[in-house]
Protein backbone atom coordinates (compact mmCIF):
# COMPACT_ATOMS: atom_id res chain seq x y z
CA UNK A 1 0.00 0.00 0.00
CA UNK A 2 1.41 3.19 -1.08
CA UNK A 3 2.62 5.65 2.51
CA UNK A 4 0.43 8.35 2.76
CA UNK A 5 2.78 11.94 1.87
CA UNK A 6 2.86 14.43 4.67
CA UNK A 7 -0.55 16.30 2.69
CA UNK A 8 -2.65 13.27 3.25
CA UNK A 9 -1.81 12.91 6.96
CA UNK A 10 0.71 10.98 7.61
CA UNK A 11 0.54 9.01 10.74
CA UNK A 12 -2.96 8.88 11.06
CA UNK A 13 -4.61 5.74 9.75
CA UNK A 14 -8.16 6.19 8.76
CA UNK A 15 -11.03 2.86 8.27
CA UNK A 16 -14.16 3.52 6.03
CA UNK A 17 -17.45 1.71 5.63
CA UNK A 18 -20.59 1.97 3.99
CA UNK A 19 -24.00 0.13 3.85
CA UNK A 20 -26.71 0.34 1.69
CA UNK A 21 -29.98 2.47 3.44
CA UNK A 22 -32.48 -0.39 1.79
CA UNK A 23 -33.79 -1.70 5.01
CA UNK A 24 -32.86 -3.10 8.35
CA UNK A 25 -29.19 -4.72 8.33
CA UNK A 26 -29.16 -8.64 8.54
CA UNK A 27 -26.95 -11.09 9.83
CA UNK A 28 -24.62 -11.42 6.93
CA UNK A 29 -24.33 -7.79 7.09
CA UNK A 30 -23.56 -7.70 10.87
CA UNK A 31 -20.95 -10.51 10.80
CA UNK A 32 -19.35 -9.39 7.45
CA UNK A 33 -19.50 -6.05 8.15
CA UNK A 34 -20.57 -4.41 10.48
CA UNK A 35 -18.64 -6.08 13.44
CA UNK A 36 -15.81 -5.91 12.05
CA UNK A 37 -16.02 -2.28 10.88
CA UNK A 38 -16.87 -1.62 14.60
CA UNK A 39 -13.84 -3.05 15.76
CA UNK A 40 -12.18 -0.91 13.62
CA UNK A 41 -12.61 2.01 15.37
CA UNK A 42 -10.47 0.82 18.32
CA UNK A 43 -7.16 1.14 15.95
CA UNK A 44 -8.01 4.05 13.23
CA UNK A 45 -9.93 7.16 12.80
CA UNK A 46 -13.24 5.29 11.74
CA UNK A 47 -15.57 7.11 8.79
CA UNK A 48 -18.87 5.39 8.35
CA UNK A 49 -21.89 6.54 6.24
CA UNK A 50 -25.50 5.34 5.16
CA UNK A 51 -25.11 4.77 1.14
CA UNK A 52 -28.47 6.69 0.53
CA UNK A 53 -26.71 7.91 -2.86
CA UNK A 54 -25.81 4.42 -3.37
CA UNK A 55 -29.54 2.99 -2.40
CA UNK A 56 -31.43 5.51 -4.87
CA UNK A 57 -29.90 3.44 -7.54
CA UNK A 58 -32.83 0.64 -6.51
CA UNK A 59 -35.11 2.63 -3.75
CA UNK A 60 -37.42 5.14 -5.23
CA UNK A 61 -39.49 5.65 -2.40
CA UNK A 62 -38.56 8.71 0.29
CA UNK A 63 -40.35 7.50 3.12
CA UNK A 64 -38.38 4.21 2.61
CA UNK A 65 -35.30 5.86 2.38
CA UNK A 66 -35.82 7.77 5.63
CA UNK A 67 -36.87 5.12 7.34
CA UNK A 68 -33.90 2.59 6.28
CA UNK A 69 -31.28 5.46 7.26
CA UNK A 70 -32.93 5.44 10.54
CA UNK A 71 -32.88 1.37 10.71
CA UNK A 72 -29.13 1.42 9.27
CA UNK A 73 -27.81 4.22 12.34
CA UNK A 74 -29.67 2.60 14.83
CA UNK A 75 -28.05 -0.29 14.25
CA UNK A 76 -24.46 0.66 14.19
CA UNK A 77 -25.26 2.40 17.39
CA UNK A 78 -26.75 -0.57 18.96
CA UNK A 79 -24.00 -3.11 18.23
CA UNK A 80 -21.28 -0.33 19.83
CA UNK A 81 -20.54 2.20 17.65
CA UNK A 82 -19.18 5.57 19.53
CA UNK A 83 -20.09 8.51 17.68
CA UNK A 84 -17.71 10.84 20.02
CA UNK A 85 -15.17 8.47 18.32
CA UNK A 86 -16.54 7.81 14.79
CA UNK A 87 -18.00 10.10 12.35
CA UNK A 88 -20.81 8.21 11.28
CA UNK A 89 -23.14 10.22 8.66
CA UNK A 90 -25.73 10.01 5.64
CA UNK A 91 -23.51 9.98 2.43
CA UNK A 92 -25.83 12.35 0.71
CA UNK A 93 -24.72 15.30 3.27
CA UNK A 94 -21.45 14.97 2.24
CA UNK A 95 -22.08 16.11 -1.96
CA UNK A 96 -18.71 16.96 -2.27
CA UNK A 97 -18.38 12.99 -2.63
CA UNK A 98 -20.22 13.38 -6.26
CA UNK A 99 -17.76 16.01 -7.41
CA UNK A 100 -15.11 13.62 -6.83
CA UNK A 101 -17.20 11.04 -8.70
CA UNK A 102 -17.28 13.09 -11.82
CA UNK A 103 -13.40 13.55 -11.69
CA UNK A 104 -12.56 9.97 -10.96
CA UNK A 105 -14.90 9.35 -14.05
CA UNK A 106 -13.13 10.82 -16.01
CA UNK A 107 -10.03 8.74 -15.72
CA UNK A 108 -11.64 5.88 -15.84
CA UNK A 109 -12.77 3.58 -18.97
CA UNK A 110 -16.25 2.25 -19.73
CA UNK A 111 -14.45 -1.60 -20.06
CA UNK A 112 -13.54 -1.14 -16.48
CA UNK A 113 -17.21 -0.35 -15.31
CA UNK A 114 -18.57 -3.39 -17.62
CA UNK A 115 -16.26 -6.04 -15.86
CA UNK A 116 -18.28 -4.85 -12.58
CA UNK A 117 -20.15 -7.80 -11.24
CA UNK A 118 -23.78 -5.82 -10.74
CA UNK A 119 -23.23 -4.95 -14.46
CA UNK A 120 -22.45 -8.12 -15.33
CA UNK A 121 -24.92 -10.03 -13.83
CA UNK A 122 -27.59 -7.98 -15.21
CA UNK A 123 -26.52 -7.95 -18.75
CA UNK A 124 -26.18 -11.98 -18.22
CA UNK A 125 -30.04 -11.67 -17.19
CA UNK A 126 -30.78 -9.65 -20.46
CA UNK A 127 -31.10 -6.64 -18.70
CA UNK A 128 -27.84 -4.25 -19.70
CA UNK A 129 -29.88 -1.79 -21.70
CA UNK A 130 -32.16 -1.41 -19.66
CA UNK A 131 -30.01 -0.54 -15.79
CA UNK A 132 -29.73 3.09 -15.03
CA UNK A 133 -26.56 4.79 -14.58
CA UNK A 134 -26.44 4.70 -11.17
CA UNK A 135 -26.40 1.17 -10.76
CA UNK A 136 -23.65 1.35 -14.08
CA UNK A 137 -21.18 4.03 -12.76
CA UNK A 138 -21.44 2.61 -9.22
CA UNK A 139 -18.12 1.70 -8.78
CA UNK A 140 -17.07 5.21 -9.38
CA UNK A 141 -18.88 6.32 -6.97
CA UNK A 142 -18.01 3.73 -4.02
CA UNK A 143 -14.30 4.65 -5.20
CA UNK A 144 -15.14 8.38 -4.40
CA UNK A 145 -16.14 7.08 -1.44
CA UNK A 146 -13.57 5.56 -0.14
CA UNK A 147 -10.79 7.89 -1.38
CA UNK A 148 -12.62 11.13 -0.53
CA UNK A 149 -11.48 10.31 3.21
CA UNK A 150 -7.62 9.09 2.70
CA UNK A 151 -9.02 5.99 3.47
CA UNK A 152 -6.15 3.14 4.48
CA UNK A 153 -8.25 -0.08 5.71
CA UNK A 154 -12.11 -0.74 3.77
CA UNK A 155 -13.92 -3.79 6.03
CA UNK A 156 -15.38 -5.33 3.23
CA UNK A 157 -17.22 -9.10 2.06
CA UNK A 158 -16.25 -11.03 -0.73
CA UNK A 159 -17.97 -9.64 -3.37
CA UNK A 160 -16.61 -6.71 -2.68
CA UNK A 161 -13.10 -7.22 -2.92
CA UNK A 162 -13.43 -6.14 -6.62
CA UNK A 163 -14.79 -2.49 -5.77
CA UNK A 164 -11.78 -2.05 -3.71
CA UNK A 165 -9.44 -3.21 -6.51
CA UNK A 166 -11.09 -0.96 -8.88
CA UNK A 167 -11.07 1.95 -6.52
CA UNK A 168 -7.41 1.42 -6.57
CA UNK A 169 -7.03 1.32 -10.07
CA UNK A 170 -8.52 4.81 -10.28
CA UNK A 171 -6.87 6.29 -7.46
CA UNK A 172 -3.39 4.70 -8.95
CA UNK A 173 -4.37 5.83 -12.70
CA UNK A 174 -4.92 9.69 -11.19
CA UNK A 175 -1.81 9.62 -8.93
CA UNK A 176 -0.03 8.42 -12.39
CA UNK A 177 -1.50 11.49 -14.33
CA UNK A 178 -1.44 14.08 -11.77
CA UNK A 179 0.93 13.82 -9.05
CA UNK A 180 0.33 11.81 -5.90
CA UNK A 181 -2.88 12.97 -4.57
CA UNK A 182 -4.71 9.94 -2.89
CA UNK A 183 -4.03 6.98 -0.73
CA UNK A 184 -4.36 3.72 -1.81
CA UNK A 185 -6.49 1.80 -0.16
CA UNK A 186 -6.62 -1.98 0.79
CA UNK A 187 -9.44 -4.12 1.46
CA UNK A 188 -9.72 -6.00 5.09
CA UNK A 189 -11.72 -9.22 4.73
CA UNK A 190 -12.50 -11.74 7.67
CA UNK A 191 -12.30 -14.93 6.44
CA UNK A 192 -14.38 -17.00 8.67
CA UNK A 193 -17.17 -14.69 7.63
CA UNK A 194 -16.55 -14.25 3.99
CA UNK A 195 -20.20 -15.78 3.06
CA UNK A 196 -22.58 -15.80 5.36
CA UNK A 197 -26.00 -18.52 4.64
CA UNK A 198 -29.19 -17.55 4.58
CA UNK A 199 -32.45 -19.19 5.28
CA UNK A 200 -32.24 -20.97 1.74
CA UNK A 201 -28.42 -21.87 1.87
CA UNK A 202 -27.38 -19.15 -0.58
CA UNK A 203 -25.64 -16.13 0.51
CA UNK A 204 -27.66 -14.06 2.42
CA UNK A 205 -29.24 -11.23 0.69
CA UNK A 206 -31.89 -9.36 0.73
CA UNK A 207 -32.38 -9.58 -3.14
CA UNK A 208 -32.69 -13.18 -2.00
CA UNK A 209 -35.40 -12.59 0.56
CA UNK A 210 -33.33 -15.11 2.44
CA UNK A 211 -32.60 -13.06 5.52
CA UNK A 212 -32.00 -13.25 9.18
CA UNK A 213 -32.66 -9.89 11.16
CA UNK A 214 -31.07 -10.07 14.51
CA UNK A 215 -32.23 -6.89 16.50
CA UNK A 216 -36.00 -8.26 16.38
CA UNK A 217 -38.29 -9.36 18.61
CA UNK A 218 -36.97 -12.52 20.13
CA UNK A 219 -40.13 -14.09 18.71
CA UNK A 220 -39.68 -12.81 15.41
CA UNK A 221 -35.97 -14.19 15.81
CA UNK A 222 -36.97 -17.67 16.88
CA UNK A 223 -39.75 -18.02 14.04
CA UNK A 224 -37.21 -16.72 10.80
CA UNK A 225 -34.24 -19.52 11.99
CA UNK A 226 -36.99 -22.23 12.50
CA UNK A 227 -37.47 -21.46 8.44
CA UNK A 228 -34.16 -22.37 7.33
CA UNK A 229 -33.97 -24.57 4.77
CA UNK A 230 -32.59 -28.54 5.75
CA UNK A 231 -32.70 -31.88 4.05
CA UNK A 232 -35.18 -34.66 4.46
CA UNK A 233 -33.32 -36.89 6.77
CA UNK A 234 -35.22 -38.46 9.09
CA UNK A 235 -35.05 -37.45 12.94
CA UNK A 236 -33.37 -40.84 13.59
CA UNK A 237 -31.23 -41.01 11.36
CA UNK A 238 -27.41 -39.63 10.98
CA UNK A 239 -26.85 -36.19 9.44
CA UNK A 240 -23.80 -34.58 8.19
CA UNK A 241 -23.17 -31.21 9.68
CA UNK A 242 -21.08 -30.20 7.03
CA UNK A 243 -23.48 -30.20 4.77
CA UNK A 244 -26.18 -28.22 7.10
CA UNK A 245 -27.11 -24.24 6.30
CA UNK A 246 -28.29 -24.46 10.21
CA UNK A 247 -24.97 -25.80 11.40
CA UNK A 248 -22.95 -23.34 9.49
CA UNK A 249 -24.41 -20.46 11.37
CA UNK A 250 -24.33 -21.95 14.44
CA UNK A 251 -19.95 -22.00 14.30
CA UNK A 252 -20.67 -18.52 14.32
CA UNK A 253 -22.04 -18.01 17.59
CA UNK A 254 -20.44 -20.85 19.44
CA UNK A 255 -17.34 -22.33 20.93
CA UNK A 256 -15.37 -24.89 19.31
CA UNK A 257 -16.03 -27.82 21.84
CA UNK A 258 -19.91 -26.42 21.82
CA UNK A 259 -19.55 -27.21 17.84
CA UNK A 260 -17.58 -30.49 18.30
CA UNK A 261 -21.07 -31.38 20.42
CA UNK A 262 -23.57 -30.73 17.91
CA UNK A 263 -21.35 -32.13 15.17
CA UNK A 264 -21.60 -35.38 17.05
CA UNK A 265 -25.15 -35.36 17.92
CA UNK A 266 -25.87 -34.74 13.96
CA UNK A 267 -23.62 -38.07 13.26
CA UNK A 268 -24.97 -40.14 15.99
CA UNK A 269 -28.69 -39.99 14.48
CA UNK A 270 -31.72 -39.72 16.94
CA UNK A 271 -31.06 -35.28 16.17
CA UNK A 272 -33.33 -33.49 14.47
CA UNK A 273 -32.74 -30.32 12.44
CA UNK A 274 -35.64 -28.71 14.43
CA UNK A 275 -33.17 -29.27 17.44
CA UNK A 276 -30.62 -27.89 15.88
CA UNK A 277 -32.71 -24.99 15.29
CA UNK A 278 -33.24 -24.60 18.67
CA UNK A 279 -29.41 -24.61 19.49
CA UNK A 280 -28.98 -21.88 17.31
CA UNK A 281 -31.41 -19.59 18.14
CA UNK A 282 -30.52 -19.96 21.89
CA UNK A 283 -27.07 -19.05 21.15
CA UNK A 284 -27.57 -16.14 17.97
CA UNK A 285 -30.62 -14.56 21.04
CA UNK A 286 -27.73 -14.83 23.85
CA UNK A 287 -25.33 -12.75 21.89
CA UNK A 288 -27.72 -10.07 20.51
CA UNK A 289 -30.30 -9.89 24.00
CA UNK A 290 -28.08 -6.68 24.95
CA UNK A 291 -27.59 -4.96 21.27
CA UNK A 292 -31.51 -5.52 20.48
CA UNK A 293 -32.26 -3.74 24.24
CA UNK A 294 -29.90 -0.81 22.94
CA UNK A 295 -31.97 -0.92 19.55
CA UNK A 296 -35.63 -0.90 21.04
CA UNK A 297 -34.20 2.42 23.35
CA UNK A 298 -33.17 4.63 20.08
CA UNK A 299 -34.46 3.00 17.29
CA UNK A 300 -37.58 5.78 17.56
CA UNK A 301 -35.48 8.75 18.67
CA UNK A 302 -34.85 10.58 15.61
CA UNK A 303 -34.08 13.67 17.24
CA UNK A 304 -31.14 11.80 18.76
CA UNK A 305 -30.15 9.87 15.15
CA UNK A 306 -30.44 13.20 13.53
CA UNK A 307 -28.54 14.40 15.91
CA UNK A 308 -25.76 11.46 15.49
CA UNK A 309 -26.17 11.73 11.50
CA UNK A 310 -25.20 15.50 11.60
CA UNK A 311 -22.07 15.78 13.66
CA UNK A 312 -20.84 12.61 11.73
CA UNK A 313 -21.09 14.79 8.34
CA UNK A 314 -19.71 18.00 10.00
CA UNK A 315 -16.60 15.83 10.65
CA UNK A 316 -16.98 13.56 7.88
CA UNK A 317 -17.22 17.17 5.24
CA UNK A 318 -14.22 18.97 6.85
CA UNK A 319 -12.21 15.64 5.67
CA UNK A 320 -13.87 15.59 2.50
CA UNK A 321 -13.47 19.94 1.44
CA UNK A 322 -9.65 18.60 2.04
CA UNK A 323 -9.13 15.88 -0.35
CA UNK A 324 -11.40 17.14 -2.84
CA UNK A 325 -9.74 20.37 -2.72
CA UNK A 326 -6.21 19.03 -3.05
CA UNK A 327 -7.88 16.91 -6.11
CA UNK A 328 -8.79 20.20 -7.85
CA UNK A 329 -5.93 21.90 -7.22
CA UNK A 330 -4.26 18.50 -8.90
CA UNK A 331 -6.97 18.80 -11.82
CA UNK A 332 -5.85 22.80 -12.57
CA UNK A 333 -9.26 23.76 -10.86
CA UNK A 334 -9.29 26.28 -8.21
CA UNK A 335 -8.82 23.93 -4.65
CA UNK A 336 -12.14 26.51 -3.11
CA UNK A 337 -15.46 26.77 -5.68
CA UNK A 338 -16.87 29.86 -5.51
CA UNK A 339 -19.87 29.96 -3.02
Amino acid sequence: MSEASPSKGEGVKRSLSGIKSTGAPHLGNYLGMIRPAIDLQEQYEAYYFVADYHALTTVHDAAKMRQSTYDVTSTFLAFGLDPERAAFFRQSDVPEVTELAWMLSCMTSMGLLERAHAYKAAKDRGEGGSVNHGLFAYPVLMAADILIYDSHIVPVGKDQIQHIEMTRDMAQRFNHIFGETFVIPEASVREEVMVIPGLDGRKMSKSYDNTITPLVSKKKLKKQLMQIVTDSTPLEDPKDPDTCNVFSLYKLFSTEEEQAEMAERYRAGGYGYGHAKLALFEKVNEHVEPFRERYMEISGDHDYLEEVLREGARKARAKAREVLGRAREACGFHPSPVV
